[in-house]
């Protein structure tokens, strides 16, 4: 079955976009776009369908309340907010939708979260990692585990890079212990490691000397996307989303 979406934008050309990305990547019906957030809301209300793409700066309503019309008319429809400019409340906003992207990254990448959060997740799994030295390769070993368990072998490879990374910048910098997550969707492996530590992961200059701050290099190049949130109570959530298959550039074979 194909995920049912509604756009609701009021750019025209950015409605346009979205629909012929979906269109081109296959497994999406888009069922119904709306210019304003009343319409939005009612689309939802009649439609029920699967996500809604979601811009907040429309013209009649304000984003909090579209939103809030969209969860009661169809509560179990997902919401993901594809806005033109950074919230000053993107952490409530956060907590009350599936997926938030800016209009000036990879289309792509909102492509593969819409598909991530459209069909439901077919594993999770969590491991508890001590302040220990050890627990880098408790890590490892859990990844590679895991996805064997799962099928998804041809993952292992990029996982292991991502994990130990995630996991070592939180053993070492946060000063505490912390948390892996594995979460295994049609199209996307997405590894968590929270913690409850003050420390936050930062890209350093690349550098041919230096040992350290080369690894969220890695992350990046090897992840769809990749993040950090404040969780409530103190601490963080370092996330990192790998696309099930690779597409290989041209350029590079």
């Amino acid at each position: 079955m194909p995920i049912r979406v509604v756009l609701v934008d009021d750019v025209v050309d950015v409605r346009r976009l979205l629909r012929t990305a979906l269109r081109f990547r296959g497994g999406f019906e888009v069922v119904g776009e709306a210019g304003e957030g009343a319409e939005g809301a009612h689309l939802a209300s009649t439609l029920h369908p699967d996500v809604v793409v979601l811009d907040l700066g429309l013209p009649d309503i304000a984003g909090h309340e579209v939103l809030r019309r969209i969860r009661e008319a169809s509560p179990e429809t997902k919401v993901v907010v594809f806005s033109g400019t950074d919230s000053a409340d993107r952490a409530w906003i956060r907590e009350h939708v599936e997926g938030f992207v800016l209009k000036d990254a990879e289309l792509d990448y909102l492509v593969d979260l819409l598909e991530s959060v459209g069909r439901e997740v077919e594993n999770h799994a969590t491991c508890s990692l001590p302040q220990a030295l050890d627990s880098v390769g408790l890590a490892r070993r859990f990844v590679r585990s895991t996805l064997e368990e799962w099928d998804a072998e041809q993952l292992v490879d990029d996982a292991l890079v991502v994990v130990s990374e995630l996991a070592a910048n939180a053993i070492t910098h946060a000063y505490c212990s912390c948390e892996l997550r594995l979460s295994l969707s049609s199209s996307i492996l997405r590894v968590e490691v929270a913690d409850s530590g003050l420390g936050a992961p930062e890209p350093q200059p690349r550098s041919s000397t230096r040992e350290h701050g080369r690894g969220l290099h890695l992350v990046a190049a090897l992840s769809t996307a990749w993040g950090m949130e404040a969780v409530d109570g103190g601490g963080k959530l370092v996330w990192a989303e790998l696309p099930r298959s690779r597409v290989t550039d041209p350029l590079l074979t």
